[in-house]
């Protein structure tokens, strides 16, 4: 998988044995909240086994509604979101509502890695804009301008910024929406990662004008530690969630009962979620105070919420050919900046999902191996 070399590669000698420290995937090391997991036994046991409503079950989609409205910011109704496989599901079905083969969209980088997979699964052709290092890895709305085509029908953006953790500012998000409304286009908006902004987080879809152009991508998988349930929803205008529904009905036909049963219960109860912005950012002051101390490399943001970006260009241009240095000799897995675009060539993105400990311990390693790197590189 294009971007993931480097995690595959780490859990093939995880696998063979060998002691590797995985920082390169954003996969909670802590067990989804126990009252969850309850929620999904009881409604196992209580014979929640058949097909669902093709949008969710009506408790499933009011839940995510109010969700919605507490992420977004803005009032919305239970014809405005459609439960779907994981963020990754409503990425797809916001691609397949806004897209027809031969358009065009504008992808906003440093990007997640599906985004331009996910793109070409529409048929559309895309352009990356690229939101430098130097400008905060916030985007400019005349560099999104600019990228404009013929052809173009939407812009994705991602807020909070998975690898970067950047939170657009208000600033940042009206300029892009003013140029949304002027050119007319689609705004796809991955927001996953609100509830572990520090409250920072501002939603596109509650600027002025946007409501109606704006398809929100969200997920329980990070927000109530739940990856491997793959529940998240859409939020967007009610005709296109009708053309999404239509779009379920040919694909996954709805979600599986119980798990439904048991997200509405976590959702309408945030379960985990406190928990779980506290442990990340408790996890991300630790690591950052071990880099710090050493000042060995820079950290690109503060933010501590899942990830933390490393500028290692003073070393090397290519965070490829440092990640996989990084593997070969210290047993450590981290993703290369160039996984998400241009913008991050020169940059790792380290996970935080591991105990303070072996991320404290990972940051000393990781500076025993920066304070040799140069000559290391000399004798390769």
């Amino acid at each position: 998988m294009e971007g993931w070399e480097v995690y595959t590669e780490g859990v093939r000698r995880q696998q063979a044995g060998q002691d590797i420290i995985m920082l390169a995937i954003g996969d909670h090391d802590f067990p989804t909240p126990a009252p969850s997991v309850e929620a999904c036994k009881a409604a196992l046991d209580a014979g929640h086994h058949g097909y669902v409503n093709i949008q969710g079950i009506p408790k499933l989609v009011s839940a995510m509604a109010k969700i919605s409205t507490r992420a977004t910011g803005v009032a919305t109704k239970t014809d405005e979101v459609i439960a779907l496989t994981g963020g990754q599901g409503a990425l797809y079905a916001a691609m397949q509502a806004t897209l027809d083969p031969g358009d065009h969209i504008i992808i906003v980088s440093p990007h997640y890695v599906t985004f331009p997979g996910t793109a070409r699964s529409a048929g559309a052709k895309f352009t990356l804009v690229s939101a430098l290092a130097e400008n905060g890895f916030e985007p400019k709305a005349s560099d999104i301008e600019a990228a404009i085509q013929s052809n173009t029908k939407a812009v994705l953006i991602n807020s909070p910024n998975n690898p970067t953790c950047v939170i657009y500012s208000k600033q940042t998000l009206e300029e892009i929406s003013k140029a949304c409304i002027k050119h007319d286009l689609w705004l796809i908006s991955d927001e996953v990662y609100w509830s572990l902004s520090k409250g920072r987080h501002i939603s596109a879809r509650s600027l002025p004008g946007m409501k109606e152009r704006t398809l929100v991508v969200n997920s329980m998988s990070k927000s109530h530690g739940m990856t491997g349930w793959r529940i998240g929803w859409l939020t967007a205008p009610a005709h296109m969630v009708e053309n999404v529904i239509q779009l379920n009905l040919n694909t996954t036909y709805g979600l599986p009962d119980f798990i439904s049963h048991a997200a509405a219960e976590a959702l309408n109860n945030d379960y985990g979620v406190e928990e779980i912005a506290k442990t990340y950012h408790r996890r991300g002051e630790v690591f950052l105070e071990a880099i710090r101390e050493t000042n060995c490399v820079r950290p690109a943001n503060d933010s501590g919420s899942l990830y933390i970006m490393l500028d290692v260009r003073d070393l090397t241009p290519d965070g490829r050919e440092f990640a996989w240095a990084l593997l070969d000799e210290e047993n450590i897995a981290v993703m290369p900046g160039e996984s998400f675009g241009p913008s991050t060539a020169g940059h790792i993105r380290v996970s935080l999902c591991l105990p303070e400990e072996k991320l404290k311990l990972a940051a000393e390693t990781i500076c025993r191996f920066v304070a040799t790197y140069p000559d290391k590189r000399k004798t390769a």
